[in-house]
């Protein structure tokens, strides 16, 4: 219980620490200026009824994750499929999965603290859950978040927005 609410914390503050960071790179205090398509799930349920993030969803699970992001948020997570995790081997992934503290830094790397649509994405630094920035690309070519391609973007969900991604992105 003790993590689920340093999560939580964390969390919290990382929101009120980013709004001026998210501000200069997207806009109007955080939040997305386009319409937000109808959602009827939060950021969970939606990625699980999605399908293509079974080994995601394992790793909110065992990351304790799961009912951060189902809370109110709102939340932008640039999610990675189950492709991208297979292109980590799989000794590292399973090594990945059972370190708790490590899986929790990887997987709050791939949250920002606001809904972000697509629209409003601009290059720049954008911090992340975890504190490290993610250096986003938007060109006329699409979005690249680290090293990685973002493939669909604009998934609603209740308490915020999913940006489908080709690869797992690792802070340093």
């Amino acid at each position: 219980m003790k993590l689920k609410t340093a999560i939580a914390t964390a969390v919290a503050a990382s929101v009120l620490a980013t709004a001026p960071l998210v501000v200069f790179a997207y806009g109007s205090h955080g939040t997305s200026t386009s319409a937000v398509p109808a959602a009827r799930a939060d950021i969970v349920d939606t990625a699980v009824a999605a399908g293509q993030f079974k080994t995601l969803a394992k790793a909110l699970t065992a990351a304790g994750l799961v009912d951060t992001l189902k809370g109110p948020g709102p939340f932008t997570v640039f999610a990675p499929t189950d492709e991208a995790f297979a292109k980590i081997p799989a000794d590292k992934l399973n090594a990945l999965l059972a370190d708790k503290a490590a899986l929790t830094q990887v997987l709050t790397y791939h949250v920002v603290g606001a809904r972000v649509m697509a629209a409003d994405v601009k290059t720049g630094a954008v911090k992340t859950v975890q504190g490290m920035p993610l250096n986003v690309v938007a060109s006329s070519s699409g979005v690249m978040v680290n090293n990685a391609n973002v493939i669909k973007t604009d998934i609603a969900a209740t308490n915020g927005v999913i940006h489908v991604i080709d690869t797992v992105v690792l802070p340093n």
